[in-house]
Formats: C-alpha cells, structure tokens, sequence
C-alpha cells in the first residue's frame, strides 16, 4: 500500500509525476482507511474537491498526479502489482484506450446509475459500468468578430467549405479532443462524408496544426486565424481571468454553439474507474460515488468552468451561465471513443497533422 511520503516519492520519481498526499485522519478499519488515486486531472482547485471526501469519510487520499499517457504507462509497468484503487482521465478517446487495455473494472452502484446519464458512461454488458463521466465540456468555435461572418462557421460542416479556405486553425489532429471531434463525427455521418470534412478542413487551414486550445482562441483574437475549434473551459477561463491581456481577446472573439439546428454541440468529459487490481475496492466506490454528490458536481464547475453531468446541479458560475444554454450533441461516448481508431486512419489518409 502506498502508506508513506517517502515511499510514494521513491516510485514517482522515475516516472516523472507528482504526488498529494491529505492529511486528515482515518477513521475506518486500515483495509480501507486509504484510497490511491491515480488522477489526470491537474486543477488545483481539486484540491478542496478532494479534502472534502476526506472530511466526510475519514479516508485518506494518497495521489499520484501526471499526464494521461504517462499513467496509462504507469499501469502498464505496475500490472497486476498497482496499487491504483481510482483512475481518474479526461476525454473519451482515453477513458476508452484504458478500458479496452484492462486497466478498469465494472461495477455495480445505485448510486451511480441514477445520476450518471447512460450516454455519459460505458456500456453495462450485465456487471456493471466500467468507467462514469462527471464533468462534461463542448467541442465550440471561435471566430475573429471584425473578419468572420457567424453564418458562415455555425456548424461543423461549414469550417470544411471552402468559403473558409485559408481561415480555419486547430490543435494537432491526433490530440484526443480532435479524435473525440472526429470519432462523433464518424459515428453520426459514416467514414466517407467524414474524410470529406477532414480533407477539406487541411485545405482550408490558416497554418499548420499547432499548441492548445488556449491558444487557437489567441490565434483568433490575434488575427493569424478567422475560426478555430476549443474546449469551452478554455473561453469561460479567460472570460474569468481579470487580467487585461486577457480580457481584450475575449472582446475580441465571438462564441458559436455550431450545429444548433441539426446533431448539436459535441460534448466529451473527464471521467472516473475503479481500477483493476484496486486493494481498497470499497473506498474506490464510495470516491466515485462521492464525485456524483452536488458538492462535488459544483467544485467541477466552479473550478475547471465544466458542466456537471448530474442534470438537477445547478451551477454558479458565472462564466458558464453567460454562455447561455445549447443543444448537446446525443451520442453515447463510449462509441465517441471506440471510433478514434477510425478518426485516426481518416486522418492519416488525408495529412492532417
């Protein structure tokens, strides 16, 4: 069991992570009084998220914190011998990757069943779901308001036109928002008139595939891009943010929900699993279950600008109610992650980066 700072230490560092360790005092049996987190996530404000589940349930959190690629690595090193009893990843692309390399288990929680929606979690073959999403975000656009016109960029369709050739700029292709983009995409419209998007989304591209998300909404503003693609919480951030920099690209870029008249906005989500070999199975549960409280739908909200996924949490912030309500896209992510092997072949086939 992961039971001392020294020892967390002493195996993190080979693999370059970092590790929280609470400080409130067990209150149950020593099998259980511990939860080993594996988390992907890396907003401080989880820290309240997490010190709350401790204060409810006496049970300390022992976490280890690093990029998704680098515990799935981690997971693959330790195999049956993890001590993981919670894995914690972002976007569907992932959650799906673990899932299929063994690394969750199903299980079976009232719970979780109420408040999760089935299409916000992976498929139930009679033991269980293996994995429950509990913050959700929308794949938006972002378009430069003096140069664009918002008809011409409101669905996803419309950034492959070539009215748009020489204006459009995202991340890398490959990145698992992309993906998850392309793998709804697939899902709705098949492979054909998917490559056709993919082809003519290369052919109308500002520059070459290129940073975050943060900063196509800066290329935007900027004026290098017309149009980009970004996860909401990246807007709703700056919109926050009372920095003056800031402030001006927000003045400067517009929001569109795109296709609010047909499929609607792509959501994806940060998820959560029990894992595999999970030694403290009992506390994993309860942890996940705990992420589907109000308290802890509201720190998701109120500190990473994402949605709750439990539909009756009403959120207060402020950021988030401004950018008004949607039309969501009604695809089930574990499909939206299952098809990533097919977006990334689309891709391939035609150069995007």
């Amino acid at each position: 069991m992961l039971s001392t700072k020294k020892s967390l230490f002493a195996i993190v560092s080979a693999f370059g992570l970092t590790v929280g360790l609470s400080t409130a005092t067990p209150a149950l049996s020593q099998s259980s009084q511990v939860l080993n987190l594996y988390s992907a996530r890396h907003y401080q404000t989880d820290e309240a998220l997490y010190a709350e589940f401790t204060k409810q349930t006496g049970i300390k959190i022992n976490r280890i914190e690093a990029d998704d690629n680098a515990l799935l690595e981690r997971l693959r090193s330790e195999g049956k011998n993890s001590r993981a009893d919670v894995i914690l990843l972002v976007d569907a692309a992932r959650l799906w990757r673990a899932e299929i390399e063994g690394f969750f288990q199903p299980i079976q929680s009232k719970v979780l069943d109420a408040k999760i929606p089935k299409n916000f979690r992976s498929n139930d073959i009679g033991q269980g779901s293996q994995w429950f999403g509990f913050s959700s975000r929308a794949r938006v656009i972002v378009y430069n308001k003096a140069s664009m016109n918002p008809s011409n960029i409101d669905t996803y369709e419309k950034l492959a036109d070539p009215i748009n050739k020489g204006k459009v700029c995202t991340r890398s292709g490959s990145h698992p928002y992309m993906l998850s983009l392309i793998g709804a995409m697939y899902e709705r419209q098949g492979e054909a008139k998917t490559e056709a998007w993919a082809k003519g989304m290369v052919a109308n591209m500002a520059r070459a595939p290129k940073g975050g998300d943060t900063d196509q909404i800066k290329a935007v503003a900027s004026g290098e891009c017309g149009v980009a693609l970004t996860n909401s919480y990246y807007l709703a951030r700056l919109m926050r943010s009372t920095k003056p920099a800031d402030m001006q690209i927000v003045a400067k870029v517009g929001l569109i929900w795109p296709n609010q008249t047909t499929s609607g906005v792509h959501m994806n989500i940060a998820g959560g699993a029990v894992a595999s070999y999970a030694p403290n199975k009992a506390a994993a549960i309860k942890f996940l279950e705990y992420l589907a409280s109000d308290s802890a739908q509201q720190y998701f909200a109120d500190g990473n600008n994402e949605w709750p996924i439990v539909k009756t949490v009403k959120t207060t912030n402020e950021a988030l109610n401004k950018l008004g309500s949607f039309k969501q896209e009604n695809i089930s992510i574990a499909s939206i992650g299952k098809n990533q092997i097919y977006a990334q072949k689309i891709l391939d086939r035609v150069s995007y980066k």
